[in-house]
């Protein structure tokens, strides 16, 4: 090594988020002490966000196996599942989570492009978007700041690349004040095949970058996803990317039509820790090696030094290894779109990085410690209870006085900003453009998005309830995956795979490492029995905030991304009640629970509750029965029972007609349990009168609880004779509370 390269010490290496045990080991590995060039790279390399060195025991024990997959969990930038006719789809979710919660218009854009460009890295065209997001308390006016920028940047980055955002969910709880949480999800098609590796085979081939110059944006970026946010974060701004969707739209075309020439061997997008992590990860994975030349990097600043080139996360780029011999192919395309491409190095066959600027060598590093199997840390961290969970262990329903006025009762539920209606969010997204999108005007429980080039359908969807997760975890993870399954089921599509964006605390906090563990273990139970591998996602661990004296890590928050396909388009269902006198029937149990309700929290301000009732064979036969009912074109309407409960399921379904309902039951549980209970495995379907008969008989053969609710209305609503009022009243209240609330500060 070149003596101008200074070496680094632990005192470096602490700085860069690096402990001492981690120091000790590069010093090992490297047989010297590194320079400071080196020890960056570890650091990235290194972060909890690159090497999953806190999960990846855990992410393990996943099911990963399926008939439909075609790359394993961890293969690629993303998981790839064959959907029949020669097509598969590539899907993915992520998070970024920090950079949104410190600029969170460019923080939610770049994650947007970010997502994107791990589909079209492997050759697919990205078709669909959905994102899960997170914030505090909507009253707040920094929740409403954060809230606005996120949606902006996730709209304008969306609508201008040209791909609808076509489903997702929308929380708001006080964990989340500081520490907001913008998980993006997408999925692309591509031909059985045709897809790309991020491989570096082939010694004597040249490496290319293509795409945006390379700026300071986004240094460490990677470093400062994997630590505490706290009061002196916004200093950290530079680590924030800054995205450009018309440049990634000329990327997305470039790189498709690159890979129809033949001539990439393998191409992976520089998303965290840049060059160092497409450099280090495309070399392990062959068991090849680089040398690059920093000075040929296209860069947006003067002088950018080589850790600042090696580290940058500009977005809009990507590496490519190229057939030798075949550059001007590569060449022609890219000036045809007018992007930068370069050439800045040659595969080895050392195993070793190589890096060089102006003529010196400021670091040489082995590949195949870097990543993730090859050598970087694997920690089991010690876990017991979280101290909360004796709260929520000593919580009774018999504690819970009933109300005595339903109707206001009903009228506080509905108004909760995490169950009315998020227009005000959904209409800054494109969710037309394509023309593929089927749920546009067809109010579905997941989002069913047509694969022009079959007669197939995907069906996506987004879903995690946090309080569910955090009074429970394992209980709480496995009903995120069913109530996935379920959307998806009630869309008249079938479970194939989940992607999942694993948001925690710090997990050198036993109580935190504990919520996520059996987090794991609870996903994993419901995986296996909906057959739904697991391709693949992100784990973002350090979601907590340090302010003063306070630490608040945010509720466990494992969001699952669930691709379904639809095999014949007519079984699509919607959720509205269809026409007047329309028989209303609840399939599934309820019981005399009130568990981490929005009923529970809102009304009587309790936090700490059991988690609803779940069983996950009466979850498995409820879905059966549905995909059954709906083949046999039996049903007219189907719509889970989720937030809310049973009475805000009902209101959903009658307010897109502006119909109603009555409703008469003998109530065996209480009255706030049965209206606004969320107990799980449950389902409103509607029916047309003359089909009843055939779907009582269908549902004899099966030993799933049915309940004849009830009929559809021409607008009025009644519950057990008494009079709620008319439709069009909670519509306006469902529409117009979170404008009024955004407006009104």
């Amino acid at each position: 090594m070149e003596a101008t390269q200074a070496l680094a010490d632990l005192a470096t290496a602490k700085n860069l988020g690096l402990r001492e045990e981690e120091f000790e080991k590069i010093k090992e590995i490297m047989g010297r002490v590194p320079n400071f060039t080196e020890l960056s790279i570890f650091s990235v390399m290194w972060s909890e966000h690159c090497s999953y060195k806190n999960s990846i025991t855990w992410l393990k024990t996943l099911p990963k196996e399926g008939e439909h997959l075609l790359v394993e969990a961890g293969e690629e930038n993303a998981g790839l599942v064959d959907i029949g006719g020669g097509l598969a789809c590539a899907f993915k979710i992520e998070s970024h989570n920090h950079p949104s919660a410190i600029e969170p218009y460019q923080g939610a854009a770049t994650g947007v492009g970010g997502i994107h460009r791990d589909i079209f890295t492997m050759g697919a065209r990205p078709i669909a978007a959905l994102n899960s997001l997170r914030f505090g308390n909507i009253h707040e006016k920094h929740t409403q700041h954060l809230m606005k920028g996120v949606v902006k940047g996730i709209g304008n980055y969306g609508n201008c690349f040209g791909v609808p955002t076509v489903g997702g969910e929308v929380y708001f709880n006080d964990c989340y004040n500081q520490n907001i949480l913008v998980n993006a999800m997408s999925a692309g098609i591509v031909k059985v095949g045709e897809t790309v590796s991020a491989i570096a085979d082939g010694p004597g081939n040249p490496i290319l970058i293509v795409g945006s110059a390379t700026g300071k944006d986004g240094i460490h970026g990677a470093t400062f996803a994997s630590a505490d946010l706290t009061e002196e974060s916004a200093d950290d701004l530079p680590a924030v990317q800054v995205g450009d969707p018309f440049q990634e739209k000329l990327l997305l075309e470039a790189s498709l039509e690159a890979i129809k020439t033949g001539a990439i061997v393998g191409m992976q997008d520089m998303g965290a820790a840049g060059i160092t992590c497409s450099t280090s990860e495309m070399s392990a994975k062959s068991k090849t090696g680089m040398i690059i030349d920093l000075s040929k990097v296209p860069t947006r600043q003067d002088n950018m030094k080589p850790f600042e080139i090696l580290l940058s996360e500009s977005q809009e780029r990507m590496l490519i290894v190229c057939k030798k011999g075949q550059e001007k192919k590569l060449y022609d395309v890219f000036d045809k779109w007018d992007l930068e491409c370069a050439e800045i190095g040659t595969v080895t066959d050392t195993g070793r990085l190589e890096y060089f600027y102006k003529g010196e060598k400021v670091a040489d590093v082995p590949a195949e410690p870097l990543v993730l199997g090859g050598g970087a840390p694997v920690y089991k961290r010690n876990y017991a209870p979280a101290k909360y969970f004796e709260k929520i262990s000593a919580f009774s329903i018999d504690q819970v006085k009933e109300p005595n006025d339903l109707i206001e009762t009903a009228k506080q539920v509905f108004s909760s900003p995490n169950i009315v209606s998020k227009n005000w969010v959904y209409q800054q997204y494109d969710s037309m453009v394509r023309n593929n999108t089927m749920t546009t005007n067809k109010i579905s429980d997941a989002a069913v998005v047509r694969v022009k080039e079959s007669d197939k359908a995907l069906v996506l969807t987004t879903d995690c309830n946090s309080s569910y997760v955090h009074a429970d975890p394992l209980t709480g993870a496995m009903i995120a995956v069913s109530e996935a399954a379920r959307n998806i089921v009630c869309t008249g599509g079938r479970p194939v795979a989940i992607t999942n964006c694993l948001n925690f605390g710090n997990p050198y906090d036993e109580g935190v490492y504990w919520q996520f563990v059996n987090a794991i273990k609870g996903m994993g139970i419901a995986c296996e029995k909906f057959n739904t591998p697991v391709t693949g996602g992100n784990v973002s661990f350090y979601n907590q905030s340090q302010y003063k004296d306070k630490t608040e890590p945010v509720y466990p928050t494992p969001t699952i991304g669930m691709l379904g396909l639809m095999d014949d388009l007519d079984n699509q269902m919607t959720l509205d009640f269809k026409n007047e006198g329309d028989k209303i029937y609840l399939l599934g149990k309820s019981y005399n629970d009130i568990g981490c309700s929005e009923y529970l929290k809102r009304i009587h301000k309790i936090k700490h509750s059991n988690v609803p009732v779940f069983y996950l064979e009466e979850e498995f036969d409820l879905q059966e029965l549905i995909s059954k009912l709906i083949k046999e074109k039996l049903l007219a309407s189907v719509h889970d029972v989720s937030e809310g409960g049973l009475f805000t399921t009902l209101m959903e379904s009658a307010m897109v007609k502006g119909l109603g309902f009555e409703v008469n039951q003998k109530v065996k549980i209480r009255k706030d349990a049965w209206l606004f209970g969320e107990s799980q495995s449950r389902v409103v379907i509607s029916i047309n009168a003359q089909k009843e008969a055939a779907f009582l008989n269908m549902l004899k053969s099966n030993n799933v609880s049915f309940t004849d609710l009830g009929h559809v209305t021409n607008g009025s609503i009644q519950i057990n004779k008494e009079d709620f009022g008319k439709i069009g009243e909670w519509k306006q209240l469902y529409d117009q509370t979170i404008v009024n609330i955004i407006e009104n500060n």
